[in-house]
């Protein structure tokens, strides 16, 4: 009767609340102290710039910051960190925003507490900080004012100069543009062509100069630039050197186990859209994304990232779907019944596995072998 109780009174929304804040605090930290130590991937990635031999991808911010320190005299590291927290901070509270006075079900939190949903953040550290909550950012924002009918033409047209921006900054965001169509799809339920054709302009335009003009990440000098300017990374972007191609498949074993990963989530989100109406379209046009990325997953190794960059788009997208509630404190209760122990079972595995950003794909070292048999792992090598 206890557990019936308890089960009963479980308030999802002020769980969902927790998990938002743990998961911003973890990023956060962690993405301050990969910055602290010169990190080559986390940090290094922001300070890619057009110094070393001109044009090339991701640059941008790298200049940018550069010409920030010039002006302020202040360190690197501390630079990158001050945009990565409004940025991260930022997604986190439009996140909060949108669901707000939302009811959400239990099997939406399910969709958080996915292996590469927010939970992702907690199993694999080398997911913070990175370019993606850019994407992040934008298209909570940009389901924030489609939710609240605030999405004017004039904004439009903003969010497609940020697109533009946002692909100078990672061209990631080329692959993961058709969210933004399928969200206005969500919430208008009609096709326009023309106003889909506007975001894949937006990214196809710097895309195409990258491939043309773009140099490479590192034309010799970067590190020597970074060194005068105080940042001495020793591994990451600007030592790449690898064929991933070649790489995936000397390690075809390990990439393996990924589609273990894929097709747990596959079954997870297509449950969800079991309770949806117009499922079918709506699953058409998520295949469709997925599809579109799929270059992603030919030219380069981290495969648990461009998954993980996938659900985190989809647990903004379907807030568009979540009925309204009457307080922000408003949720579904759980009734047990079928739905709760499929549900159930879908949350207690997916906090058994992780999916690592590249290399293994599944793995049983997931928040619960984190939080209880790693510890004691620990103390057994004191």
């Amino acid at each position: 009767m206890k557990i019936r109780k308890i089960v009963q009174n479980f308030n999802i929304k002020i769980f969902i609340y927790f998990l938002i804040i743990i998961t911003a605090i973890y990023t956060l930290a962690f993405t301050w102290i990969f910055n602290l130590k010169d990190d080559g991937y986390i940090l290094a990635d922001w300070l890619i710039n057009y110094q070393d031999g001109g044009f090339k991808r991701r640059g941008l911010s790298g200049s940018f910051f550069f010409i920030l320190q010039d002006l302020t005299g202040i360190r690197l590291n501390y630079i990158v960190y001050f945009f990565q927290f409004l940025i991260i901070s930022g997604f986190f509270v439009v996140y909060t925003r949108l669901i707000k006075y939302k009811l959400t079900d239990f099997l939406y939190l399910s969709l958080l507490l996915s292996a590469i949903g927010f939970v992702g953040l907690l199993n694999t550290v080398t997911y913070v900080g990175k370019k993606e909550f850019i994407v992040f950012l934008l298209f909570a924002s940009f389901t924030y004012l489609l939710d609240n009918d605030k999405l004017s033409r004039a904004k439009e047209y903003v969010f497609c100069i940020l697109l533009f921006v946002s692909t100078l900054l990672h061209e990631v965001t080329l692959f993961y543009v058709p969210y933004f169509a399928i969200a206005l799809y969500l919430k208008t339920g009609k096709l326009e062509y023309t106003r889909y054709v506007k975001y894949f302009i937006s990214v196809g335009i710097p895309t195409l100069l990258i491939m043309l003009f773009g140099k490479n990440v590192n034309e010799g000098m970067s590190l020597e630039i970074l060194s005068k300017r105080g940042v001495h990374p020793t591994y990451g972007i600007f030592y790449w050197n690898i064929d991933e191609r070649q790489y995936i498949k000397e390690h075809i074993n390990e990439y393996k186990l990924y589609f273990i990963s894929l097709a747990i989530s596959i079954f997870h989100i297509e449950y969800y859209l079991k309770y949806l109406n117009g499922r079918k379209f709506l699953s058409i046009l998520l295949i469709g994304a997925f599809l579109f990325s799929f270059p992603l997953f030919y030219l380069a190794i981290d495969w648990g990232r461009w998954m993980y960059i996938h659900m985190m788009l989809m647990i903004v997208l379907f807030t568009l779907m979540l009925r309204l509630g009457g307080s922000i404190y408003a949720y579904e209760p759980i009734v047990k019944n079928k739905k709760f122990y499929i549900t159930l079972g879908i949350i207690v595995l997916s906090l058994l596995y992780r999916v690592e950003m590249s290399g293994y794909g599944f793995t049983f070292e997931g928040i619960l072998y984190r939080a209880f048999v790693a510890p004691l792992e620990l103390l057994n090598k004191i």
